[in-house]
């Protein structure tokens, strides 16, 4: 069904200018097989009758533990002054518990920074996983 525009008698062939469309017809028709042949397939599904059962979601939320380090350097178990070593025993026995307690640490801003220091080396000696600052929001000052 090509057809040649031959402008001139002289017997050259010319281009054909016309698309041939018979590529692009045989790829559009197998396309089409494929998709009727695959839909039946996906929408295809089994009828159960499933059980109905109630369920609740059972949260543990785990205890938070705020250990707050003053100026001094001195510690506070949930605002209850402690010394080192009762210190040392709480994050013991808060690293046995299961699930472990979130440990909060606040510092005083004019803290030392050892005294912080000293309160994470401990909770890591304890064992204790998770571990957490708090700070104030706001803008940060300069010194």
């Amino acid at each position: 069904m090509a057809s040649a525009i031959n402008d001139f008698d002289d017997g050259d062939d010319a281009d054909v200018s016309d698309i041939n469309m018979t590529p692009l017809v045989d790829v559009m028709l197998v396309l089409l097989i494929i998709f009727i042949i695959t839909v039946p397939v996906l929408t295809h599904s089994v009828k159960l009758d499933l059980p109905r059962a109630q369920a609740e979601v059972n949260r543990v939320e785990p205890q938070t533990v705020t250990i707050s380090v003053d100026a001094q350097g001195l510690a506070h178990w949930d605002e209850v002054a402690v010394s080192e070593a009762e210190l040392a025993s709480r994050l013991q026995a808060a690293a046995q518990q299961q699930p472990q307690p979130e440990l909060h640490i606040r510092g005083d801003r004019k803290a030392e920074y050892e005294s912080v220091l000293q309160v994470m080396a401990a909770a890591q000696r304890a064992g204790v996983l998770k571990l957490g600052f708090v700070t104030e929001p706001g803008a940060v000052s300069g010194p």
